[in-house]
Order: C-alpha cells, then sequence, then structure tokens
C-alpha cells in the first residue's frame, strides 16, 4: 500500500471503519457521516460516532447539588470577597535570611542572595489612621487576609510558610504593619545542607 492510496477519502473511511469500538455494525453507515468529499472529512469522523443526548446533563461529582468540581476552584478562592468596598492598603515583600561572616567573607555555605536561599518573608503592610486594636489578621499556609474598619487586604502567598509560627508587629510611628513568617518550601534540606 503506497502513500497516495491513503490519502483518499474512502480510505479514510474504511480506516475509521476498522477503528471503530462497534463491532458488527456494519449495517449503520449513515452515521459514519459524509464520505463524498475530503473537506467534509475531519477528525472527528474518525473513530466511534458519538450520540448526543437531548437535554441529559451527566454530573462527575457525587453530590449531585454541586455545580463545579473542588479541583476547578483555585486556591484561596474561599478568602475572596469582591463586594467588600474597602480599598486595599499598600503593601511590600520581602524576603530575609541569616547569614553570618562565614557566609559574607569566605563562601563557606552555599547561599546566595536570590530568595531560594532565603528562610523568612516579611510583609510590610500600611495602614495610615489604624490602631492595633481594630487589626484583624488571619494567616493560612498560602493566604495572608488583613481587615481593618478601612482596609482589607487578601494576599496570596508566593509559597507556602508556617502559619502557626509567624510574628507580627505594628510599628505605630511609620504605622506600618510588618509580619515575619518562616517559609516551609519542598526540598529546603537542599539549599542549606
Amino acid at each position: 500500500m503506497d502513500l497516495d492510496s491513503l490519502s483518499s477519502a474512502s480510505s479514510l473511511q474504511a480506516l475509521a471503519k476498522l477503528l471503530s469500538d462497534a463491532p458488527g455494525d456494519d449495517d449503520d453507515d449513515d452515521e459514519q457521516g459524509p464520505r463524498c468529499s475530503v473537506s467534509a472529512m475531519t477528525p472527528g469522523s474518525i473513530g466511534p460516532v458519538k450520540k448526543e443526548t437531548c437535554g441529559t446533563s451527566e454530573v462527575k461529582s457525587e453530590n449531585r447539588k454541586t455545580i463545579w468540581n473542588t479541583e476547578e476552584v483555585p486556591e484561596g478562592s474561599e478568602f475572596d470577597d469582591i463586594w467588600d468596598p474597602r480599598e486595599q492598603p499598600e503593601y511590600e515583600i520581602l524576603f530575609k535570611q541569616q547569614v553570618g561572616t562565614e557566609d559574607v567573607f569566605f563562601g563557606m555555605s552555599r547561599k546566595d542572595p536570590s530568595t531560594a536561599c532565603c528562610e523568612d518573608m516579611v510583609i510590610k503592610i500600611k495602614l495610615p489612621e489604624t490602631k492595633v486594636s481594630d487589626i484583624t489578621l488571619d494567616i493560612q499556609d498560602k493566604v495572608l487576609d488583613l481587615r481593618t474598619p478601612q482596609k482589607k487586604l487578601l494576599l496570596h502567598l508566593p509559597c507556602p510558610v508556617d502559619s502557626k509560627n509567624g510574628k507580627a508587629r505594628f510599628l505605630s510611628e511609620e504605622e506600618i504593619l510588618e509580619v515575619t513568617l518562616r517559609m516551609t518550601r519542598e526540598f529546603d534540606f537542599i539549599n542549606f545542607a
């Protein structure tokens, strides 16, 4: 069989019939689709014929009341509140690492100035005209949620953090809340070995 004989529409239809999953359905040739021209042939024409059902939809989830799968919802979106009119404060994310003289002068460890070698994440949030008692702070593994009467910040963190062992302090002169969080990344033993 040469290449020219495979390019005709009838050869492709014969190949589609061979690849069909429905054995013994040789009489139902009308369901295979058009056979007369090559332009009507599409990749969907090859293989078993899909029969469309009218008005029935398949629910993949076990719970029929859900309208989406949990895999389709982005992580941290349960904290999103688009109807909240409070404005977002200015913030800055900094990375901090502990270095000693052996790191700076001798280069004895494998640390470099990149964020891959940093241990802590410091988030500085500007909160003008705010008292410490008005601040509500909730930290999850990948989300920081800060609420005050005037401001609201929902921050998806760039990497996972240890949400149980963080530190926060309010610098009243600068009106800045400084949150220090220890990063928990996979393969940290590679960076700090």
